[in-house]
């Protein structure tokens, strides 16, 4: 497949562009700034877009078969870009006939027990809530989309650099965890579940979690 992964210089956007050309496809890396984007590889090409601008969106996503967004507010970026950035993304992957475009989410999102959704529960670090929230908001916008064969994809609580051990548990919008009640996916595991659905959808118009 063709697949533009938005935001590829980032630590889960680079861990996505490796797991998908490690499976022979066809790869745009798409960031902000290309001259500062240094991986090379036979089926790797590389665009420059702003996700905030819905043209350039297009751009980067013209001619693609998939398009994977994989934006963190980083670098001193608002949280809101969380928010900020859904309309654009969506538009810009409208006007460019994409079909499929699959978001990396947040896990605050995710229900711990039925109607309760982990951001919300008490102890939850006051530090990652604004962040939590902002992306929870991008969910309710993406999930009011109706043409986009979309797919927001929530990592377990901890998300982290680790190893490829290609063993884990998906799920709907439920926090996963492990016998010992702790969620947590590898960066390298949560790119084999992106690629994983991206050839084999299982939750087109919905929210999916990764998790050990």
């Amino acid at each position: 497949m063709k697949i533009a992964v938005f935001s590829a210089n980032g630590r889960i956007g680079s861990r996505i562009v490796d797991e998908a050309l490690s499976r022979g496809h066809e790869v745009s890396a798409v960031v902000r700034h290309p001259e500062n984007y240094t991986k090379i590889h036979d089926h790797l090409r590389v665009a420059k877009a702003d996700l905030f601008n819905s043209q350039d969106v297009e751009s980067g996503a013209f001619d693609q078969d998939v398009v994977v967004c994989a934006y963190g507010p980083s670098g001193g970026a608002a949280i809101s870009s969380l928010t900020e950035l859904a309309v654009p993304l969506v538009n810009g992957v409208k006007q460019a006939g994409v079909k499929r475009l699959l978001i990396v989410g947040g896990a605050g999102s995710l229900e711990v027990a039925p109607g309760k959704q982990l951001v919300d529960q008490p102890g939850f670090p006051e530090a990652y809530k604004p962040a939590a929230l902002a992306a929870r908001d991008a969910l309710k916008i993406y999930a009011q989309e109706k043409e986009l064969d979309w797919t927001y994809v929530s990592p377990s609580a901890e998300i982290y650099p680790g190893d490829r051990t290609g063993k884990f548990r998906t799920g709907t919008n439920q926090l996963l965890t492990d016998a010992d009640g702790k969620s947590h996916i590898s960066m390298e595991d949560f790119a084999i579940a992106i690629l994983d659905e991206i050839e084999n959808p299982m939750h087109p118009k919905a929210q999916m979690t990764v998790g050990y």
